[in-house]
């Protein structure tokens, strides 16, 4: 069973003050009542929009320049680096920049955050990736098993030469 409270008690205390439908002019131009041209300066301010990459349609943010630089951290088993780039940059992206860093051709990077490889058409900020993030960079197994089978081959033509 219900208990309402009577309108005594909820106007003693504050709760629903009654007022009068006139207010002053001030109250009514706060309240966009009167004739001001605040009320009709708002409504002519139109929406953009923009289709973000994952397909949903949003109201476009203010642009800001600087502000969507963020600072993460790649790691490799050998060393990391520390980098600043676009939140909006695509893990693709984010390669070529490792590439001038590391060396490996972005083919033989695989790039993991969160536990999961990303693919190179992902975008950082649709993931998650913020500011002082950890992303981890492996060497791709069939490079790198390529890479020993060359060596391997060196070698041994080396030692058919000498002998």
């Amino acid at each position: 069973m219900m208990k309402f409270k009577s309108k005594r008690f909820g106007i003693r205390f504050g709760f629903g003050k009654r007022t009068n439908n006139k207010g002053t002019q001030q109250d009514q131009q706060q309240k966009g009542l009167g004739n001001s041209n605040n009320n009709i300066s708002c409504c002519n301010n139109e929406i953009k929009w923009e289709l973000r990459p994952g397909g949903m349609l949003v109201q476009k943010r203010q642009e800001s320049i600087g502000d969507d630089l963020i600072s993460i951290r790649v790691s490799t088993f050998a060393n990391f680096h520390d980098l600043s780039i676009e939140a909006t940059s695509t893990f693709g992206e984010l390669k070529m920049v490792l590439s001038l860093l590391t060396g490996l051709e972005p083919k033989q990077q695989r790039l993991l955050f969160k536990g999961k490889e990303r693919e190179d058409d992902e975008y950082l900020h649709m993931v998650g990736v913020g500011e002082k993030d950890k992303v981890l960079l492996l060497e791709d197994p069939a490079f790198k098993e390529k890479k020993l089978l060359d060596r391997n081959n060196i070698s041994a033509s080396c030692l058919t030469i000498i002998v």
